[in-house]
């Protein structure tokens, strides 16, 4: 190496230690923990942050309902003062958000804290819905197979639920869901949307010879008002389920749990979103929880690493904890143990196919 190229190495390596310097200071800056992401994540972190602020002598967080992907988003800008500590997410991370984050020198520790249900409930005031996924899919797929049964697409053409199927109720289809941002969304459409879809097999034969084409078809939800985007706020969704007894509405079993007196799940597949049916994994529209964390700001910012020793402490996500009680479902003892010794070592995530 000659004399020139040597000063540039120790020019970049210098650049990039007052880089760090720099991040670091910043950080020391902000004495609170900055958490945001998904809306069913949400009320779960929030009651962990005020336990742990009463028990330490740490600040509360502030934590923000941004929604999973808005999340994603605002965790992965960098590592500073101005960007989230964690997010919550109620799908996992994809593979685009890991290589966000890493490219954005981000390195993830993932935590998986429970289970949750995806519902599709309605006013107590109106009979209960029995529901098969393939139901679901063709009353809220943008295109779906012919009616005249052969393999083509046709767009959406069901108006009532009767359309869709005989045995239901021959009023409008009108469902009241999350964003295209929303971790809710990303779930409902994998599990519910592609559960059903995947029931005609000339689709599900697309998985193999054409991804894309597929998931467009099994994920793609109808634009022509059936669908009614309500924002990332459930308890809006139940405010407005009550209003229009007609009406259905998608989110996590948890606001059901906390709405009961005021919305009813429906039964799917002859499964009804109950504790038990989510924690043995019979509902057949459940999802992992999860939050991410940001390796670099946890011996920086004050109490990131309390604060993670109180989420995966058995009095919050245990099965008798804090958390079982707003209405998450708790994972099994040893894969709880597994994850806390995780977070402990704080190993970065580097491979989306580890569990």
């Amino acid at each position: 190496m000659n004399n020139r190229s040597a000063s540039k190495t120790v020019l970049a390596s210098a650049l990039a230690a007052l880089t760090i310097a720099a991040s670091s200071a910043a950080l020391a800056a902000r004495d609170h923990i900055s958490i945001v992401g998904s809306s069913t994540v949400y009320p779960f972190t929030t009651v962990v942050a005020e336990r742990f602020s009463r028990a330490t002598q740490f600040k509360t967080p502030v934590v923000e309902s941004t929604g999973t992907g808005g999340g994603m988003k605002l965790f992965c800008q960098g590592v500073g003062e101005n960007t989230a500590d964690i997010t919550g997410a109620s799908r996992r991370i994809k593979q685009s958000e890991l290589d966000m984050c890493n490219g954005n020198g981000v390195d993830v520790v993932e935590v998986q804290i429970g289970y949750d249900g995806i519902v599709l409930a309605n006013a107590k005031t109106a009979k209960p819905f029995e529901l098969s996924r393939k139901d679901i899919f063709l009353a809220l797929a943008k295109d779906v197979p012919n009616p005249d049964g052969s393999e083509t697409l046709v767009a959406n053409p069901y108006q009532t639920w009767k359309d869709v199927n005989p045995a239901l109720p021959n009023t409008k289809i009108e469902v009241l869901g999350p964003p295209p941002t929303s971790g809710t969304r990303d779930a409902f459409a994998e599990l519910a949307m592609e559960g059903g879809c995947k029931k005609f097999e000339w689709i599900a034969a697309k998985k193999s010879s054409d991804k894309n084409a597929y998931k467009a078809i099994c994920h793609n939800i109808r634009e022509d008002g059936a669908y009614v985007e309500a924002g990332e706020n459930d308890n809006l969704i139940v405010n407005k389920l009550v209003a229009s007894p007609n009406a259905l509405g998608i989110f996590g079993f948890s606001f059901l749990d906390q709405n009961a007196d005021k919305v009813q799940g429906s039964v799917i597949e002859g499964e009804e979103p109950t504790f038990d049916s989510i924690a043995d994994q019979a509902y057949p529209v459940s999802r992992p929880l999860f939050i991410y964390v940001k390796k670099a700001h946890v011996d920086v910012v004050p109490g990131i690493k309390q604060f993670l020793a109180e989420f995966t402490n058995n009095r919050a996500w245990g099965e008798e904890g804090y958390l079982a009680d707003k209405g998450m479902i708790p994972l099994p003892d040893a894969r709880r143990q597994q994850i806390a010794s995780n977070v402990r070592k704080l190993n970065a995530l580097t491979n989306l196919a580890a569990k």
